[in-house]
């Protein structure tokens, strides 16, 4: 049975073999370069200083995918928008886990007070366009060759999920 959680440290080295072999062999990170343990444990660390939850999807003690939101733009004004990741790795794609890590992430920036949720996807990434679409997100934009890898030209499409948060906003 699969289990979401929220991750630990220990949870990194799974979470580094799913994120490098994502930037090796798919366009869903634009990224060239395989990430070290150390840069992973950076992120990590940031992650929980800002208060951004890191989720993993669990079965038999294996890590199956992870989950996790970030800011969106540094600039103050955004303090109410954030941008999601889900990444599931390669033998268990098609199982629904991605379903499993999207949802904790919009109950997470509820709680956070968190007014809109972005998704940047690779725009022939319709296994992750089709699971922000489920969860009630819109797309937004078509950025048209923003990004090259594998000897082509790659488009980026923004979704957006709008939320009921929060009820008193504030400038301050």
């Amino acid at each position: 049975m699969v289990t979401v959680r929220l991750a630990q440290q220990n949870d990194l080295p799974e979470i580094l073999v799913i994120y490098n072999d994502i930037i090796l062999h798919t366009t869903a990170v634009y990224e060239y370069t395989p990430h070290t343990l150390d840069m992973r444990r950076q992120w990590y660390e940031s992650k929980a200083k800002d208060d951004y939850p890191v989720f993993v999807a669990e079965e038999n003690y294996s890590i199956l995918g992870f989950s996790s939101i970030g800011p969106f733009r540094a600039w103050a004004a955004y303090k109410y928008s954030v941008e999601n990741s889900v990444y599931v790795a390669s033998i268990h794609r098609g199982r629904g886990i991605g379903k499993l890590l999207l949802s904790p992430l919009i109950e997470a920036s509820k709680k956070r007070d968190k007014h809109a949720i972005i998704a940047s996807i690779d725009a022939t990434n319709e296994a992750s366009l089709r699971l922000h679409k489920h969860f009630g997100f819109k797309e937004v934009a078509h950025f048209k060759q923003v990004g090259y890898k594998f000897g082509r030209w790659l488009d980026l499409k923004f979704l957006e999920l709008i939320l009921n948060t929060p009820e008193n906003p504030s400038e301050g």
